[in-house]
């Protein structure tokens, strides 16, 4: 046999091709994310934007003095409708197109791509005026006559009503949470508190604020508040950005770098307008939220009075999910977690960490795996209302 025939085919190889295929690939790659990052740029000038931040199509169902139901049209080419109806209810400060980002990107539209039937609560702009308005204008007016205008709705003529999926962020976590602790005959299927921060004390941009309530008695936010009808929008949306205040200083830089992810230049451009959208606090409703959540943490101690009565989540028997964000700087985990140490009668607790910071668990990319599948799951297993 001749030397030739002998050479063993692995070692005649030769590594130039391989290195040659792997210098196109990475020579295309750059290419096609050249290609990427022009066409949104010309995208972003010609058109003024590049996220679809449409609301989904809504309609108003009923209202009070300030605030509005609607309940969102079925998707066109949707799923037949499942399940019992879901109500949506947004915090102080941040408006309710939190639960409606951006087409692509929007709870609503995956609970309407789910065949469920969603309901939010809005509220005027003139509500926010009103600084009488305190924390039982939540709990023992908005939200239960929301609840019982969504079963009437859903109800047929001979129909018995039929319960509500109860679903609060921020803020409006608490609200749904105190909303069935005060109100126990009211027809809630359960309840779903997103980045609800139940014990303050675990929220470390709270810790200089206690510190000087401690040392002032209070007197120094009080008079601030009071002065000023409410706490204003720019500060509401400062301490939103306060907390990732290390993502909007690389801002610029995260831009430039991923001018070819069109779903992140998407994702940037829809919070923006979220944080331009923040609202101020009402007079009444800030001061009890400063007195009672933040400097007294009586949330965390079941010791809440709303309306001169005490409202103990000790008292909540629905089933109730709480869903904390891993990144979350405003609702921390161990600040979520308390409220499974306090909710000690309900039917079915539980708890859950998702990615994501205070809007990203429930706004974020990732939601939709994650955050958005673990509520779903819960609400498809209480469907029958218990």
């Amino acid at each position: 046999m001749s030397p030739a025939a002998r050479t063993d085919p692995d070692e005649a190889s030769s590594p130039v091709p391989t290195i040659l295929d792997a210098a196109l690939h990475e020579a295309g790659s750059a290419l096609e994310r050249v290609g990427s990052a022009a066409a949104n740029v010309h995208d972003r000038f010609r058109y003024g934007h590049l996220a679809d931040t449409r609301r989904m199509p809504r309609s108003a169902v009923t209202g009070g003095r300030g605030w509005t139901l609607h309940r969102y049209a079925p998707l066109p080419d949707g799923p037949a409708a499942v399940g019992l109806p879901i109500l949506l209810v947004p915090p102080l400060g941040a408006p309710d197109l939190a639960f409606d980002l951006r087409r692509g990107n929007s709870f609503v539209e995956f609970l309407l791509g789910q065949g469920r039937t969603v309901y939010v609560v809005t509220y005027d702009a003139a509500f926010w005026r009103g600084r009488r308005r305190g924390l039982e204008t939540w709990v023992d007016d908005v939200v239960p006559t929301a609840v019982t205008r969504v079963c009437d709705d859903e109800a047929g003529p001979d129909q018995e009503r039929c319960p509500v999926h109860l679903v609060g962020w921020s803020l409006g976590g608490l609200f749904v949470l105190l909303t069935p602790a005060g109100h126990p005959d009211h027809p809630i299927a359960s309840v779903t508190a997103f980045a609800a921060p139940v014990d303050v004390e675990a929220v470390p941009i709270v810790a200089p604020f206690r510190s000087i309530a401690e040392y002032t008695g209070g007197r120094i936010f009080t008079t601030l508040y009071r002065l000023l009808g409410g706490f204003p929008a720019p500060a509401v949306r400062a301490a939103f950005q306060l907390v990732s205040v290390d993502r909007y200083v690389t801002k610029p830089v995260t831009i430039l770098t991923h001018l070819d992810d069109r779903q992140l230049l998407e994702q940037m451009e829809a919070v923006d307008i979220l944080m331009n959208n923040m609202v101020a606090y009402p007079g009444r409703a800030f001061g009890q939220v400063y007195h009672h959540v933040i400097r007294h943490n009586e949330i965390a101690t079941d010791s809440v009075e709303i309306a001169g009565r005490p409202v103990r989540l000790a008292d909540v028997t629905a089933p109730v999910l709480l869903i904390a964000g891993s990144e979350d700087g405003i609702a921390p985990v161990a600040a979520v977690r308390r409220g499974t140490e306090l909710l000690t009668s309900s039917s079915d607790l539980r708890f859950s960490v998702e990615p994501g910071g205070h809007l990203g668990v429930l706004a974020g990319r990732r939601a939709h795996d994650h955050s958005w599948a673990t509520f779903l799951d819960f609400v498809t297993a209480h469907d029958d209302g218990s």
